[in-house]
């Protein structure tokens, strides 16, 4: 489930004694959380989302067997999808050596294309799945859409939810829509960034490292500064910092399911577990600490943000704080700005609400391409 959004307290942990000739062992012992049964699917398909997903490789394999269903998921986003739209998928291996999975959504060849849409995705998910619904509606309104995910995530190559530095995730972000806005079909365009969530936070710090290569950033929900009272104290946090340079890897952050912050339907909720490329296990250490690093760095920019602006955010959103994203709309230097909150929305404002509001955010970021394009 998307974001980081805890305490940072660390998860409960035992210790078991294993007595030596001369000294007491204590042995760490943390367990994961296993992916629940999904409802209506085989067996044999439970036991392939079951599977250990760490590596890429079986990532790849578990959404190959799902994807014939997803074409046929009761859900607003695949039911009424635009028909004709392009796509395309592929990998590259990136300057750091790491295999990306990158997606494509183009119009119908009759449809002139106004501009280009780069996404990021947020914390644990993927740029398929959900994102398609919206990309092809976004490409059938004369748009190129592309998406990658992130090393570690959805298909890419990579530990699953692990980030061991959060800039690396930004600048694996600009190598690849770097190449993207190169290519011939749309170097002349209008180029936008649209981040949700985590992919909000990494929008934000693209475009701080590149002030001047977008002509406009929209971000849904953005995680850019977590509230104080979700901080723990300065000596929890110590205490995690320096395990986070012990034991990076581990899951040691407290699981909490944010399925029902973030769907406010709960029919869109039971259609998520089909996200069977989603990251649900506790937080790992380093990626923890890494998040909450970016979002300090991202609070101490927000006056350098310049390009144009749109925010959106649910009003009853309790995963990424809606005064957060105000913040962010007061202090941001940026000559045109747009903050619209939606009254009642959680978290999953592109997806998990009623289909008529889906419907409206959707033509929000639409609306707002149309007249800068």
């Amino acid at each position: 489930m998307d974001l980081f959004s805890l305490k940072l307290q660390p998860q409960s942990l035992f210790f078991s004694p294993h007595r030596t000739r001369t000294r007491t062992v204590h042995v760490m012992v943390v367990t994961a959380k296993r992916r629940s049964s999904i409802e209506g699917v085989s067996d044999e398909l439970n036991a392939i989302a079951s599977q250990n997903l760490d590596l890429a490789p079986s990532r790849r394999r578990v959404r190959a067997a799902f994807l014939p269903l997803h074409q046929h998921l009761d859900h607003y986003l695949f039911k009424d999808a635009p028909p004709g739209i392009r796509t395309q998928e592929w990998y590259e291996t990136n300057s750091r050596g790491l295999e990306i999975f990158c997606k494509s959504w183009m119009p119908q060849p009759a449809v002139p294309i106004k501009a280009v849409l780069c996404f990021c995705h947020g914390y644990g998910s993927t740029c398929t799945f959900f994102f398609e619904g919206l990309a092809k509606r976004i490409a059938a309104s004369g748009y190129a859409v592309y998406a990658m995910d992130y090393p570690g995530f959805g298909l890419s190559e990579g530990l699953h939810g692990y980030i061991p530095k959060f800039d690396y995730l930004v600048d694996d972000v600009i190598e690849q829509y770097a190449k993207i806005k190169a290519k011939p079909e749309v170097r002349d365009l209008p180029r936008f960034l649209l981040g949700q969530s985590m992919g909000g936070a990494i929008a934000l710090k693209v475009h701080l490292k590149e002030p001047n290569n977008w002509d406009g950033v929209i971000l849904v929900a953005p995680m850019c500064k977590i509230a104080e009272e979700m901080l723990p104290s300065k000596a929890v946090l110590k205490a995690l910092d320096l395990l986070s340079n012990v034991m990076p890897k581990a899951k040691l952050f407290p699981y909490k399911d944010l399925s029902a912050l973030t769907y406010r339907e709960p029919g869109k909720r039971k259609v998520a577990n089909y996200n069977v490329l989603s990251y649900d296990d506790p937080t790992r250490l380093k990626t923890g600490m890494e998040l909450l690093s970016a979002t300090q760095d991202i609070e101490s920019q927000l006056h350098k943000v310049s390009a144009p602006l749109l925010i959106l955010h649910g009003s009853e959103d309790k995963v990424t704080d809606p005064l957060v994203s105000q913040f962010l709309y007061e202090k941001a230097s940026s000559k045109d700005k747009i903050i619209k909150m939606y009254e009642g929305g959680y978290h999953g404002i592109l997806e998990g609400e009623p289909d008529d509001r889906i419907f409206a955010v959707h033509n929000d970021i639409i609306s707002w391409l149309d007249s800068r394009c």
